[in-house]
């Protein structure tokens, strides 16, 4: 290889030289070139006598005179040839290292290519069952949703079709009433008759219509006054008795013996309430213990209702709750794990609070009392003589019930029911119908 590159080094000196003779020969004037005094390859002034002798030169060349245009193309073709040369070795020494660096690669990939190749599919395997576990949770939730949004929806029609069948009952038998007692007809009844008289003579339709339409809302805002006034001794929800709390007492308050000792870190209260008066503080539902006189409280303030647990430092407060001379329906629930405290009117959320009493638990053997509290009077089994007459309750009060648990928003808005059965429904600590309660000092209880 190497005889060759020679060989073929010396036929293209030869070809250089050759075309300087020719050009040389056609030519006659000379040309100048000059370089510094300094430069590398600068000709001696030897080289620029023509009449020298010229060295004799091996074959294949027979020309042996080189003139300084043929040193200056040997000295170019060499600075080439130099060029070619690292440019060669450049690109050898890429391609080496290119060649290391595939081998690297292709060694790593079969080292660590299947454990990295299992680790991703284990990842995307969680991935997928982590979010068909959150797609099921969500569509669960969805059908939960919209079962209960049935239920309540079914909830409401039976409430109006018990109304329009009341209502229907109570119109019939007033007419009855009526057509006994051979009363005179209203002014509303002879405007009717005189419009239906109209109307078979063949006056006004439109007239007529109007005025019947007006006319039956009126007698349905007689009904429904009639319905209330009717409904107001009565007792909600088919409670079966209730408790009368007549005025306000140092002494009127009722017992309540809950079912085993209560010793738990979960609780919820429901009780149906008519409040006759309220004040700026009303007890309805105080739980005490020989260690701490506040451990549960429910109370009035105004139209509003507050919660307490361990004390009125952690509360959960809900205002427009109760109405005075109107039946409510309160629920007061609490969890130690996240010390999340609600209050529910009338079998909707009305106020959610965080953080209160978190970690704590109900300490057990202590007593309940419905409309007074003991407070830093109570000590274990002693009742004091006399309570704080300004935080007794005056009013109605039944359906009371206790659990040791957090109830869910359907069994709560069941309770809630104004109209059936949810009386029911009882609490696993203090069962209403089924606990012991005693009235004690003028509370009355009712049928």
């Amino acid at each position: 290889m190497a005889s060759k590159s020679m060989w073929t080094f010396l036929q293209t000196m030869c070809l250089v030289a050759s075309l300087s003779m020719a050009v040389s020969d056609n030519y006659d004037d000379d040309i100048e070139v000059g370089f510094g005094h300094n430069y590398f390859n600068e000709i001696p002034d030897e080289d620029q006598l023509e009449d020298e002798t010229p060295t004799p030169s091996p074959e294949p060349c027979k020309n042996t005179a080189f003139t300084k245009w043929d040193k200056l193309f040997t000295m170019l073709e060499n600075s080439q040839m130099k060029e070619n040369m690292l440019l060669q070795y450049a690109d050898d020494i890429i391609k080496v290292e290119l060649q290391n660096l595939r081998g690297e690669m292709i060694q790593f990939v079969a080292q660590y290519g299947g454990s990295c190749a299992s680790a991703v599919e284990s990842s995307v395997r969680r991935a997928g069952t982590q979010t068909e576990s959150c797609l099921q949770n969500a569509l669960d939730r969805a059908r939960e949703v919209s079962a209960d949004r049935y239920e309540q929806h079914d909830a409401v029609l039976q409430q109006l079709l018990a109304v329009s069948v009341n209502q229907a009952a109570q119109l019939d038998r007033l007419e009855k009433g009526c057509l006994k007692s051979g009363a005179f007809k209203n002014i509303q009844t002879r405007h009717l008759m005189q419009d239906v008289t109209e109307i078979e003579n063949g006056g006004k339709l439109e007239k007529s219509l109007e005025t019947i339409s007006s006319e039956l809302q009126s007698i349905r805002e007689q009904l429904s006054l009639y319905t209330r006034s009717a409904f107001a001794d009565k007792l909600p929800s088919g409670c079966d008795t209730g408790l009368l709390f007549p005025t306000r007492s140092s002494k009127a308050h009722a017992e309540v013996s809950p079912h085993g000792l209560l010793r738990t870190n979960a609780v919820t209260i429901c009780l149906w309430v008519k409040p006759t008066q309220v004040f700026n503080k009303t007890i309805l539902f105080s739980y005490s213990t020989t260690g701490n006189a506040y451990e549960l409280q429910l109370v009035l303030s105004g139209q509003s209702a507050s919660f307490t647990v361990d004390g009125e430092s952690h509360l959960v407060e809900a205002s427009g709750a109760v109405q005075e001379g109107q039946w409510g329906h309160l629920c007061a629930s609490w969890s130690s794990q996240q010390g999340l405290a609600s209050l529910w009117v009338n079998g909707q959320q009305a106020a959610s609070s965080p953080g209160v009493a978190e970690g704590h638990e109900l300490r057990s053997k202590g007593s309940i009392l419905l409309g007074q509290e003991y407070g830093r009077h109570y000590k274990h089994l002693s009742t004091p003589d006399t309570f704080d007459a300004e935080l007794a309750f005056t009013g109605k009060m039944t359906g009371v019930n206790m659990w040791d648990r957090v109830l869910d928003p359907k069994e709560i808005s069941q309770q809630a029911r104004l109209y059936g059965t949810a009386c029911g429904i009882r609490g696993n600590v203090v069962a209403w119908g089924v606990s012991d309660i005693q009235p004690k000092e003028g509370v009355k209880l009712l049928y």
